[in-house]
């Protein structure tokens, strides 16, 4: 699974663990004995899962859906299994069914149905080999889960998708829905003629059936239910089989304009070459096949042989930028990834989970540097992923990369930038530890062991190590077990020109968080010369403990600036010593590394959230330094610091003389910087999408008015539908004349579905309290008939930054309606909701009540406390950086 699509909601979810408190030891799982009367919830525990999995073996379905593209299907789901013993119930997961029979043996039995798994009795069991039968009829989800039905609002055409992860197959057919229960799945789905059937093998045939079609299939290999999967619908379908590897590619027959089949199938035809290579394991299934789906909750999901992903992040109405290329690359890489340490090879239960999304991630990383043409993929990753684990990995809640899972409702809980991207970085780290080649064996030797099995965490690190020859349980325990992220500084001084001592000091994040880690980085030093930065030594060093000498370095010249983690080796947090922190404020432009100008810049932010430099001090080096920047990448990175930092202005509320100067010289800024970018799209569009963002003044809203209307022109610049919509959003935001009939008239002439969802983004960001009102009583209406994409995306724009007395008019409200809100809820409600709604107002009060609230709100969902705690810091820190403000505020 991908979360770092762009325009796709990101995870942020919650830990309901006192992290700092966990033994630093893998978690011991439950041993199997007499299984537990399973509890009547909705979520399978671990001790169940493990009991079930005790008895269960040899595991076969047999699937039938018969599909007709009305709210409701119907199934029939045959499981064969192996039995170890008849002497107690036994149950199979199915969610919100209407169940109209169930044999056993080839008998017919009145079984226990609790709306979330059928109870088959002990009499009716025998040991050894036994067969159940179970037809049912259920509603399709609407939700991004289960079977997943959308109707095109352009043609009226229905699509389906399914989605199980983490734990939500058994929304679509009756399963022992659990990663270590693989089986086989052999299925035959009718459906209208006029529509295709996906799954993870390709059909053996499709039979008329009257007004339908039967799409049969044959047996698939022995995967885990989450990696199964099956999609239905009129798909404009593209074709490739150019490569060693059939490929296929289908999106919505309305979007399929916005789809550049010829990137999709190029990058995906590289990447499996690299695999192959890499792992040297051929790609296990056959056939590639790649779905663009609508409302999908996440980037983009793994399915075997049938990989799903999220339309908002890869449709486009313009010719697509380097950025969107590269995401599209990534992505691919990412997913694919998964096909072998994921789907070939997965893990046991859920707290495995993030070593599939790590590895996924590093892997994915890796061959968009080494398949594609972005080569600068590395610095990517620094600048996105590694620095939103270096943030979650500082929050007051931070966890460690292991940790336990006790129920799927807790699947989810730490599936965050820790899992994906800090998890990544340890993979990086032990790859220099190991050596490249020692560490590509160790994974080979993996995926050969477990190949169509379920591994544990020790069955990596054990591969890794025997095949390095080296005992890594110190490492694991440091790394995997051990929450926080430390900070290292180069200390040295100077005589005569020359170094006298140089030492890399290392510190622990806090006194609950005490560990200090072994690591590989590289440290190098630089001089100043004719206003370039010129590099003087670099140097490899393995540190641990508190000090290390490198006295390697005493006697070299003495440097105008030391960087103790260059090239990004060690997953660590930089602290600039003093003059090393003036040279990079003073000298960003007169670094040729784009790595390294790119750490630059992040020491320089990572001041402003530690109170170290002021905001508006790096407000003053962005205005200056962003325009020279023209590194594409960096480019990118530096903009998001920008946006981030007029953010927090609009969150303090400023309203002095400075702060009306900074908006204004923001948006000249990124305007005179769109215009000089005429003839470099790229360029050009990332520009124009920061003035997008910043402009606030009447002004700029009067210019982009002007842009729509087309009297203002913008040489070089297509204004597509997206970025129309885009335009007539920032107007409403800011309640700018005649706002509020362009949406009207913007979605009379799109009506697609994204459509829909801008003008509802639009429509409810109004700074109108009337309309908040409405929409915040429509989002917590639990009962709502609205499809929960709509829901998510009312609840992202009903509060922007800026409209903080608006906000305060029910923040008190919100926050008391928490519990009972996160109580009645479901995980997938919450996760959008809770990251969205709770209060923050960047004051001091603000932090008071979100402090009370943290104080009594003991019994939230994990992910929902989680939201609650990260809201309750990041205000604080809001109110922090506004004090060290050394402008007028």
């Amino acid at each position: 699974m991908k979360i770092s699509a762009p325009r796709v909601m990101a995870l942020a979810i919650a830990s309901a663990f006192a992290f700092a408190n966990i033994a630093h030891a893998a978690p011991a799982a439950p041993t199997a004995k007499a299984a537990p009367v399973r509890a009547e919830n909705a979520f399978l525990s671990q001790e169940d899962a493990a009991a079930r999995s005790a008895r269960v073996s040899n595991v076969a379905y047999t699937l039938e859906f018969t599909l007709t593209g009305n709210p409701t299907f119907s199934g029939v789901t045959t499981a064969s299994f192996d039995l170890a013993d008849n002497a107690q119930p036994l149950t199979i997961d199915l969610d919100k069914a209407t169940v109209k029979s169930v044999s056993v043996n080839g008998n017919t039995v009145d079984a226990k149905y609790n709306n979330w798994f059928v109870t088959i009795a002990a009499a009716d069991l025998v040991k050894g080999r036994n067969t159940v039968v179970i037809a049912y009829e259920r509603l399709h989800s609407t939700n991004g889960e289960g079977l997943h039905r959308m109707v095109d609002p352009v043609d009226g055409r229905v699509y389906t998708y399914s989605h199980f992860e983490p734990a939500a197959a058994h929304q679509m057919f009756a399963v022992f829905d659990q990663p270590d229960l693989k089986a086989t799945y052999q299925v035959t789905a009718t459906a209208p003629a006029d529509w295709h059937v996906v799954s993870t093998t390709r059909e053996t045939r499709i039979e008329d059936a009257g007004k339908n079609k039967r799409w049969i299939f044959p047996t698939t290999k022995k995967l885990s239910p989450y990696n199964f999967s099956l999609h239905a619908g009129p798909y404009k379908v593209w074709e490739d089989k150019s490569g060693k590897y059939p490929m296929r590619l289908f999106a919505r027959q309305s979007v399929a304009s916005q789809v550049t089949p010829e990137d999709w199938f190029r990058y995906t035809k590289n990447c499996l070459e690299f695999f192959d290579n890499y792992f040297g394991i051929p790609y296990q299934f056959e056939k590639y096949d790649q779905l663009i789906v609508p409302d999908f909750l996440y980037g983009a999901m793994e399915n075997a042989g049938a990989i799903t992903f999220a339309e908002g992040g890869f449709l486009h109405k313009a010719k697509m930028t380097d950025a969107q290329r590269q995401s599209l690359a990534s992505v691919i890489m990412h997913e694919m990834a998964h096909q072998w340490f994921g789907d070939l090879v997965t893990m046991q239960w859920w707290n495995g989970l993030w070593l599939n999304e790590s590895f996924a991630s590093f892997m994915g990383t890796l061959a968009t540097a080494e398949a594609t043409e972005f080569k600068d993929a590395w610095q990517h990753f620094y600048s996105t992923g590694k620095q939103a684990a270096y943030a979650q990995d500082q929050k007051s809640n931070t966890h460690p990369i292991e940790v336990p899972v006790p129920s799927t409702a807790n699947a989810f809980d730490n599936i965050d930038a820790i899992t994906y991207s800090k998890g990544a970085s340890t993979l990086m780290q032990l790859r220099h530890l190991l050596g490249a080649e020692m560490f590509r064996k160790g994974v080979h030797n993996y995926l050969v062991k477990y190949s169509y099995q379920n591994a544990k965490l020790d069955d990596f690190i054990g591969s890794l190590g025997q095949a390095a020859g080296r005992d890594l349980s110190g490492w694991t325990r440091e790394w995997l077990y051990e929450a926080g992220v430390n900070t290292i500084a180069a200390n040295f001084s100077c005589a005569n020109g020359k170094v006298k001592s140089f030492s890399l000091q290392q510190t622990a994040p806090s006194k609950a968080l005490p560990t200090l880690r072994e690591q590989r980085v590289q440290v190098a030093s630089f001089k100043l010369e004719g206003g370039k930065l010129v590099p003087l030594q670099t140097l490899p060093v393995t540190y641990k403990g508190a000090t290390t000498q490198v006295a390697a370095l005493a006697g070299t010249a003495c440097p105008d600036l030391v960087y103790p983690n260059y090239q990004d080796w060690g997953f660590v947090k930089v602290q600039l010593d003093k003059r090393s922190f003036e040279t990079a404020r003073a000298s960003l432009a007169n670094v040729d590394d784009p790595l390294l100008r790119t750490m630059l810049w992040q020491s320089l932010w990572d001041g402003v959230l530690d109170g170290k430099l002021a905001l508006n001090e790096f407000i003053k080096t962005a205005l200056v330094n962003a325009p020279l920047e023209k590194d594409y990448t960096l480019l990118g990175d530096v903009l998001g610091k920008v946006n981030a930092a007029k953010n927090y202005l609009d969150a303090m509320n400023l309203q002095s003389a400075w702060a009306k100067e900074t908006r204004a010289a923001l948006e000249d800024m990124a305007w005179n910087s769109t215009l000089a970018y005429n003839g470099n799209d790229s360029f050009q569009r990332r520009w124009f999408t920061t003035y997008l963002g910043v402009a606030s003044t009447p002004a700029a809203l009067e210019r982009l008015a002007g842009i729509l209307a087309g009297t203002t022109a913008v040489d070089g610049l297509t204004i597509n539908q997206d970025l129309r919509w885009a335009i007539i959003g920032r107007l409403n935001r800011y309640n700018h004349p005649g706002a509020l009939a362009l949406v009207e008239q913007e979605a009379a002439r799109d009506k697609s579905d994204s459509g829909q969802a801008a003008a509802l983004a639009a429509t409810v960001v109004r700074p109108d309290p009337a309309v908040k009102a409405e929409w915040l009583g429509t989002v917590e209406d639990l009962k709502t008939e609205l499809p929960f994409s709509k829901i998510r995306t009312a609840m992202g724009s009903l509060y922007p930054a800026e409209q903080t007395a608006l906000a305060e008019q029910t923040a008190a409200a919100r926050l008391a309606k928490l519990p009972a809100i996160d109580k009645a809820a479901g995980p997938v409600y919450m996760r959008s909701y809770a990251n969205t709604l709770i209060p923050a107002s960047c004051t001091p009060a603000s932090v008071k009540r979100l402090t009370q609230a943290a104080a009594t709100m003991k019994d939230l969902s994990a992910g929902t406390r989680r939201a609650l705690l990260d809201a309750q810091q990041e205000d604080q820190r809001c109110v922090s950086i506004k004090q060290a403000m050394t402008a007028p505020k």
